[in-house]
């Protein structure tokens, strides 16, 4: 049987068949060769698995990992590496999505689902989105006052100009958006190697770290900042994005093409997000081994670390690189969640709009509330502001995670591709306790409040 063959019976799958190319100016225009070593070919798959990871240390986890090794000491660390594992899993299926459909996950829903239905997915993806957003507009305006001084209401307002040096990037290619975010990435992962050299965490409780506890489940406040840390990590927008970009690359449309090329591009994901575990890992035990063991239990927010951490740790540069790292973060943060929000308005709507102006509705999105916010509650709300965002990402993952699961589950979609049964196993396990937990967050805050 063709592979043409075979790609007609698997649109037969869908209620539509796939519609425009996801980000069409970037389909297929970074060449993979067809001979050469694993290293060769695996250079070229390399760059969309740190445009993702992106999304798994932008600076809403900064304010959940803040508050979780401040409060918790390292207890929480068993929440990072869990959350990574099925961001690794799930990226893993956002990959087979990608390659073997030749459609994004939106694109996937829309060609599946009622009107209704795709209107509803895509308005709630949009709030998830501007949801991150906000984070990356209080992160980066945080980083320009404690490095600037600048207000923080008009490092918001500055943020939007970012706008422009979006649009470069991408009028210059893929490639050189991935170089910008993995030299950003290498930025802040130098400072927090430096910082942790500083504190001098305890190995043996970081390792200890890293077994769950079910404390966690009776403890609300630490439910809630875990909940936090799990919307923080596995970023529902990022879904949508990683099996949008993996198709940028050229490989052959066969079988065989595509076998390999989800194989590269699940070590490009699962490398980068290691490194993501790194970061976040890194904040946490920072936040540990500074404040909690010395009796700084309350420190939640960015600014009170900014401040504490140099004669806490007695080294006067530890504020500065805290301070750069937080920056790199942001403005990390807003290369993706452009191509990101892009995805998800081509993909369910089908709707296309240029993207200067869909990068300053998005942007305007997010100023708007976090302008009015601190305007009328201070800059101290800052960090609420945080923590929330990310709580209300976590609410949006199973909109996100149940059709992706459920797609690459239909072998009248995916062909030979379909999960294997362990994967499905493992997979609707990760949707059930990100839904459970959920459900669980909200009851015990609306018990609380009643």
């Amino acid at each position: 049987m063709s592979p043409e063959s075979t790609e007609s019976e698997n649109d037969r799958a869908w209620r539509r068949t796939a519609g425009e190319l996801s980000l069409p100016e970037v389909h297929r225009s970074i060449v993979v060769p067809g001979t050469g070593s694993f290293w060769k070919k695996l250079a070229a798959f390399t760059g969309p698995g740190f445009l993702v990871a992106v999304g798994y240390m932008d600076p809403g986890n900064w304010a959940t990992d803040l508050a979780g090794g401040a409060k918790f000491g390292y207890t929480l660390l068993s929440v990072i590496l869990i959350s990574n594992l099925m961001a690794i899993l799930l990226q893993h299926l956002c990959v087979k999505l990608g390659i073997a459909t030749g459609r994004d996950l939106a694109q996937a829903c829309r060609d599946h689902y009622s009107k209704p239905v795709v209107w509803f997915l895509w308005i709630i993806c949009e709030v998830a989105i501007a949801a991150c957003d906000l984070a990356e507009v209080v992160g980066s305006a945080i980083g320009l006052q404690l490095l600037f001084g600048i207000p923080i209401v008009w490092g918001c307002v500055i943020t939007s100009l970012d706008v422009l040096a979006v649009l470069y990037l991408q009028h210059k290619g893929f490639r050189l958006i991935e170089a910008v975010v993995v030299a950003l990435i290498g930025t802040i992962g130098v400072c927090f190697a430096t910082e942790l050299f500083f504190a001098g965490p305890s190995l043996t409780g970081v390792l200890l770290g890293f077994v769950p506890s079910a404390e966690i489940l009776k403890n609300r406040e630490m439910l809630y900042v875990s909940i936090g840390i799990l919307g923080a990590t596995v970023m529902p927008h990022n879904l949508y994005l990683h099996s949008s970009i993996v198709q940028t690359r050229k490989f052959e449309q066969t079988p065989k093409g595509k076998r390999e090329a989800i194989k590269f591009a699940t070590i490009d994901s699962s490398t980068a997000l290691m490194f993501a575990l790194f970061i976040n890992g890194g904040i946490l035990v920072l936040a540990a081994a500074a404040f909690h063991w010395s009796g700084h239990h309350e420190v939640a927010e960015i600014q009170q670390a900014y401040q504490l951490l140099s004669p806490t740790l007695g080294v006067g540069i530890a504020s500065t690189l805290f301070a750069v790292a937080l920056l790199a973060s942001g403005q990390n943060s807003t290369l993706t969640g452009t191509l990101a929000g892009q995805i998800v308005m081509e993909g369910f709507l089908n709707f296309r709009l240029r993207p200067w102006l869909r990068r300053l509705i998005t942007r305007a999105i997010a100023i708007v509330p976090a302008v009015l916010v601190i305007g009328i509650y201070g800059e101290g709300a800052t960090t609420d502001l945080l923590v929330a965002s990310q709580v209300v990402l976590s609410m949006q993952l199973g909109f996100a995670v149940w059709p992706l699961m459920r797609f690459t589950g239909e072998r009248a979609k995916m062909g030979e591709f379909i999960n294997p049964t362990w994967i499905k196993i493992l997979g609707w396990l990760t949707v059930s306790i990100i839904i459970i937990l959920n459900l669980k967050l909200l009851y015990d805050t609306f018990m609380a409040s009643v």
